[in-house]
Formats: C-alpha cells, sequence, structure tokens
C-alpha cells in the first residue's frame, strides 16, 4: 500500500506541475491575481520544490525492499548515469537565466517571451532536463536498487512523453514556425550526434 502512495503522489505532482505550467491556467490566474501575477513563477517553484521534497521524505520512510541485489558494478553505473545526468542538467541550464526559471527574476512571463533557445546541449535535443533527470533517476535506482527507487524511475518515465507532448504545445503556441521547424530538425531527449566536417 505504501508503495502505490508513492506512485500517486507522483502521479499528482506530474499532473499538476504540468497542469499548472499550462498557459490557459496561467491566464485564468492572471486574471484573478492581476498585478500580483509576476510573483506567480516563484510561488510555482517553492511549491513544487516542497512537494518534490516532500514525495523524497516519505520515499525515505518506506522499507527498503531489494529488486536487485547491490554490485559493485551497478554502483559504479548509478554514478556513472546520475554523473552524466547532471553534466546534461547544468549545460541545458548554460542557454538561460536559472534566476528567471525559478522564478527570482520577477517578471510576467505572459507578457515577455524569453528567445527560443535553439544552442548548446539544445541543437543535440530538445528537452535535455528531461534526459538529464532520466539518467539520474535510473543512476539513483541502480546505487540503490530498492522498489521505491524503481518506482521514482517508472513513474518519471511515463511521464515525460506526456511531459513532452503539453509542453510542446505550449512552444508551438508561443514560438509557431519557428518551433516546428526546431522540432523537425533535433530529437526530443536522445541527443542527436553529429559528425562535423
Amino acid at each position: 500500500m505504501s508503495y502505490l502512495i508513492l506512485a500517486i503522489l507522483w502521479g499528482l505532482f506530474y499532473f499538476t506541475h504540468s497542469y499548472m505550467a499550462a498557459i490557459s491556467v496561467k491566464e485564468k490566474i492572471k486574471s484573478l491575481l492581476k498585478s500580483g501575477y509576476k510573483w506567480y513563477r516563484l510561488f510555482y517553484s517553492f511549491i513544487f520544490s516542497v512537494f518534490f521534497l516532500a514525495i523524497l521524505v516519505y520515499s525515505a520512510t518506506l522499507e527498503k525492499d531489494q529488486v536487485l541485489a547491490s554490485t559493485e558494478l551497478l554502483t559504479y553505473m548509478g554514478y556513472m548515469f546520475a554523473t552524466f545526468g547532471t553534466i546534461i542538467l547544468v549545460k541545458s541550464f548554460k542557454n538561460f537565466s536559472g534566476a528567471r526559471f525559478i522564478g527570482f527574476k520577477i517578471h510576467d512571463d505572459l507578457e515577455e517571451t524569453e528567445p527560443l533557445i535553439t544552442s548548446g546541449i539544445h541543437s543535440r535535443m530538445r528537452h535535455p532536463i528531461y534526459t538529464g533527470l532520466a539518467l539520474i533517476f535510473l543512476g539513483y535506482f541502480l546505487f540503490a536498487p530498492f522498489f521505491s527507487s524503481l518506482i521514482h524511475l517508472v513513474c518519471l518515465l511515463i511521464y515525460i512523453p506526456i511531459g513532452i507532448y503539453f509542453e510542446e504545445k505550449k512552444l508551438i503556441s508561443v514560438y509557431g514556425e519557428e518551433y516546428l521547424k526546431y522540432k523537425d530538425n533535433v530529437p526530443s531527449s536522445i541527443p542527436l550526434l553529429r559528425i562535423k566536417k
């Protein structure tokens, strides 16, 4: 039952995360908050950071039922995948303002549109944050092969295509043809390896 609760918590987290980021929902919130909407991004980041940490704390209270036997090879692979995932996450944040993304730079994201980022790691894949998170969650599962960490990984892998679908609907509505062209040339979350001539 406790593992079912963990999966439900992740489902709620991912659903509300995508729902609250939708443009139509943001427009309704803006109509209610008026000029106070400029604080929405910071509030959104705070709420979902607390929710994320609460899920991890709840997970830490669960019994450590192993799915795989721990070995040095699995531990090494866990570190390796988590390191690659962290590198991808860091690189994905290099092309835009982390302060703006989190909400420390107070702004109205419905009024101020940033340029579409297609350089750096975004020239290899459209959604490097999802890729980085998937590798970190995979690494964590290999390092700590418990049923709870498997649930973390499986819930994320189920959510990623759904999250990408809704994220891309939003990006197409904001950037239009520019994003469609980018989408045609760059893969979603598995890096495109190009040999430079």
